[in-house]
């Protein structure tokens, strides 16, 4: 079961996974992590050739659905645990944002956190992780390495570096150059009031 959210993040009911998904009017909240290492690389994910959405492609290094009752945070280190394996690792709320097409609506929390350990990856879900250079991730946008959520992901990531003055992990003039203009603008909170 996914709770269904209004746009403020408060739960207006609970729907299962099969209707949320296919039913753009139910908004329901997920979590992504961005894991840098400590040279400034990111962490990415090469998702199954059994998905549904994406298959192949690189995309997010963590992204999943907030279970009922779970607040954002714990569900941003369960899902890096079930995923990568990854514990312990401090997670920091950078930023929120709508993420909506003809599938479904999202309110996105996306955390970051800097771990230099061990991935054992789930190898159901995913081909294969490695981090990129921001450079380089900058380069492939657009051609169709990556998945269209990382780019919308990554371009939030490198505007809401530049209009804050909060601390982003790499390099914020790598993506100076793509002028970058998200269809979403990122907002600088928790709307449901959890972290």
């Amino acid at each position: 079961m996914i709770e269904i959210v209004d746009a403020s993040g408060t739960v207006k009911g609970v729907a299962a996974r099969s209707e949320v998904h296919g039913n753009p009017t139910l908004l329901h909240r997920v979590v992504h992590v961005l894991i840098f290492n400590n040279k400034g690389e990111l962490l990415l994910q090469k998702r199954s050739m059994n998905k549904d959405v994406a298959p192949g492609k690189w995309d997010t290094s963590v992204g999943g659905h907030v279970d009922p009752g779970e607040d954002i945070k714990e569900a941003a280190n369960r899902e890096m645990q079930e995923e990568l394996g990854i514990k312990d690792a401090e997670t920091v709320l950078l930023y929120n944002y709508f993420f909506r097409n003809d599938y479904e609506s999202e309110l996105v929390s996306t955390f970051s956190c800097v771990f230099d350990g061990k991935i054992t990856f789930e190898k159901d879900e995913i081909d294969e992780v490695r981090f990129y250079d921001l450079k380089e991730i900058s380069e492939n946008i657009g051609t169709g390495l990556l998945s269209d959520n990382f780019e919308l992901e990554i371009k939030n990531y490198a505007y809401a570096a530049t209009i804050s003055d909060r601390s982003f992990p790499g390099s914020k003039d790598i993506f100076m150059d793509l002028e970058v203009k998200p269809d979403i603008q990122p907002v600088f909170d928790d709307p449901a009031g959890k972290q």
